[in-house]
């Protein structure tokens, strides 16, 4: 295969003034949930391509990114004025560890995320392998406004279906509502709002966690897990948390 596979556009979805989704069509080889492709436009005679982690699971042919307009970046700028139709290249492989692959078997899975880092979580709650390993889940989204929990009808359809098994937490930090923790999530697992809302405790000997998103509270969290004797899963070491970065700081 090439370095690129040509896609085509088949919905854009704007959330936001500056979250969006892409769907688009693809002959790309299969991917695990979890796992990252990459987009790419020629821009000004150059390819401009950017890493965004799948949304959609991998039993569906059309393949869905979240991201947010970065203000100086190129390539964002460009997709969002993509309609359906147009042309977009992926690279014809997906890359990434941040699957269940390579997360131990614990009684509770704890996704923590923020922002568009939501998107690997959708992708591994699609297939039925978390279902299936996994006694009790717990998805964790944190953002600044209300406007910002996307995919609402998606998680909406896991609580009705997985009722007994599936818990949602949504973090709200810059509006006041009466049904999301204020603050960050690190803060609320220090003074135990988190685990008194789930109902549950995340403890080394029964939690796995896995945390995806901005880097301070990758960062933070796993310092604040650590300190309640978690470790970091490593394939020689098998610990209780993976992680996944969205940005280098």
């Amino acid at each position: 295969m090439g370095k690129w596979v040509a896609g085509r556009v088949v919905g854009l979805r704007q959330w936001t003034s500056d979250l969006y989704s892409i769907q688009v069509e693809a002959d790309i080889a299969p991917f695990t949930a979890g796992q990252f492709n990459r987009l790419a436009l020629e821009i000004d005679g150059e390819m401009v391509a950017r890493p965004y982690s799948f949304v959609n699971g991998p039993d569906n042919a059309v393949h869905e990114f979240c991201f947010t307009v970065v203000k100086d970046g190129p390539l964002t700028h460009e997709l969002i004025k993509l309609k359906t139709g147009d042309s977009l290249h992926l690279a014809p492989r997906a890359a990434g560890f941040f699957i269940l692959g390579e997360v131990p078997e614990a009684d509770t899975l704890w996704m923590l995320s923020t922002g568009t880092a939501i998107g690997p979580f959708l992708s591994i709650l699609a297939t039925s392998e978390v279902w299936q390993r996994f006694r009790n889940i717990v998805l964790v989204h944190a953002v600044r406004t209300v406007q910002e929990l996307i995919y609402q009808d998606e998680i909406k359809i896991f609580l009705a279906e997985q009722a007994e098994q599936f818990r949602f937490i949504p973090f709200v930090s810059r509006e006041a509502t009466d049904f999301a923790i204020k603050g960050r999530v690190p803060a609320a697992i220090e003074d135990g709002q988190l685990e008194q809302r789930a109902g549950l405790q995340i403890r080394p000997e029964d939690s796995q966690v896995m945390i995806c998103g901005n880097p301070a509270m990758v960062s933070d969290t796993q310092g604040v897990l650590e300190a309640r004797g978690l470790k970091k899963n490593r394939r020689r070491e098998p610990g209780h948390i993976t992680t996944e970065q969205y940005w280098k700081e």
